[in-house]
C-alpha cells in the first residue's frame, strides 16, 4: 500500500556506545508513495481484546495511507498529527481488517483537530483528535480506553504494550492485529533524537530485539496498566535504539478543552 508517511532518514554518526553500535542522527522528510509504518513481528493479539483500537483509512489526494488510533469518547478518536488527510474512515471493532467482521463499525471522520503547535521537524505536539460523524456503539467489541490525569507520570522500568496492523517480518504483511510489550526507559536514552522533549514525550524500547511500531503504527496507543499513556510518534528503523511516544498526560487539558466544547 502506498502512503504519505514519515520516512526516517538516518546518517551515521561518529560516536559509538559501549557495544560499538553506531549512534545515529534522525532527520525527518515527508514523501509520497512510501509504505506506511507498521509493527513488525511480535504476536497476534487475542481477537477483540483491545476493544479501543481504531484502524484509520486515510485518503490524501489519490494516495492512501493507514494509521492507528484509539477511541476515547463515543464520537472521538485520538491519533498522531501526521495521520491527517482529505478524508478519513475509522474502523472500530476490527481484528482482521481485510474481512468484513460483524464486530466492525466503519464511521467517517467529521472533523480533524491536530494540535496547533505540532512541529513536523521535531514531532513536538504530535497529537490529533478526530471527531466522528456519528457516535460509535459501545458493545463487546468496541469500548473506550481511559486516559491518564494531567499529573500522571509513567516511571522508567514500567512495562507497557502497543498494538497495530502491519508486518510479521520485513517481507511479510498481515491484516491481523498484532501486539508487543515495550519498556519505558529514562529520557536521556532518547536525547540522541533532535527535538526530544521530556515534558511532552516518552522514551520506550523493546526489552529484546523484535517487533516495534515501525513507520506507521503511528497514532496507536502506548497502554500501561489499562490506561493510554502515549501515542506512537517515531521509531528507530534499526530497532536497537529507543523509540518515542507522545506523552498523553501533558495534553490532557488540551483534550478536555476540545471534548467539552463539542459536548
Amino acid at each position: 500500500v502506498c502512503a504519505v508517511s514519515v520516512w526516517w532518514l538516518f546518517t551515521l554518526g561518529a560516536q559509538r556506545d559501549q557495544t560499538s553500535r553506531p549512534r545515529e542522527m534522525m532527520f525527518f522528510i515527508f514523501e509520497l508513495g512510501l509504505p506506511t509504518g507498521e509493527i513488525i513481528g511480535g504476536q497476534e493479539a487475542k481477537p477483540h481484546s483491545r476493544h479501543y483500537m481504531a484502524y484509520l483509512e486515510v485518503q490524501v489526494g489519490q494516495v492512501k495511507k493507514k494509521c492507528g488510533g484509539f477511541l476515547v469518547k463515543t464520537n472521538f478518536v485520538l491519533t498522531a498529527a501526521p495521520c491527517n488527510g482529505d478524508k478519513i474512515i475509522v474502523k472500530l471493532g476490527a481484528h482482521n481488517i481485510s474481512e468484513q467482521e460483524r464486530s466492525q463499525q466503519k464511521i467517517p471522520v467529521r472533523r480533524q483537530i491536530p494540535h496547533l503547535q505540532y512541529d513536523k521537524k521535531t514531532l513536538n505536539n504530535d497529537i490529533m483528535l478526530l471527531q466522528l460523524s456519528r457516535n460509535a456503539v459501545l458493545n463487546n467489541w468496541v469500548r473506550l480506553i481511559p486516559l491518564p490525569n494531567a499529573k500522571s507520570r509513567v516511571r522508567p522500568g514500567s512495562m507497557c504494550s502497543v498494538a497495530g496492523w502491519g508486518r510479521t517480518s520485513w517481507n511479510s504483511r498481515t491484516d491481523i492485529l498484532h501486539e508487543v510489550d515495550l519498556e519505558v526507559v529514562k529520557d536521556n536514552m532518547c536525547q540522541l533524537y533532535p527535538g526530544y522533549n521530556p515534558s511532552a514525550m516518552l522514551c520506550v524500547r523493546k526489552p529484546s530485539l523484535g517487533k516495534l511500531p515501525y513507520q506507521g503504527d503511528s497514532g496507536g496507543p502506548l497502554v500501561c496498566e489499562g490506561i493510554a499513556h502515549g501515542i506512537a510518534s517515531y521509531v528507530d528503523e534499526h530497532l536497537w535504539e529507543p523509540s518515542v511516544f507522545t506523552r498523553l498526560s501533558t495534553f490532557i487539558p488540551w483534550i478536555q478543552n476540545i471534548l467539552q466544547k463539542q459536548h
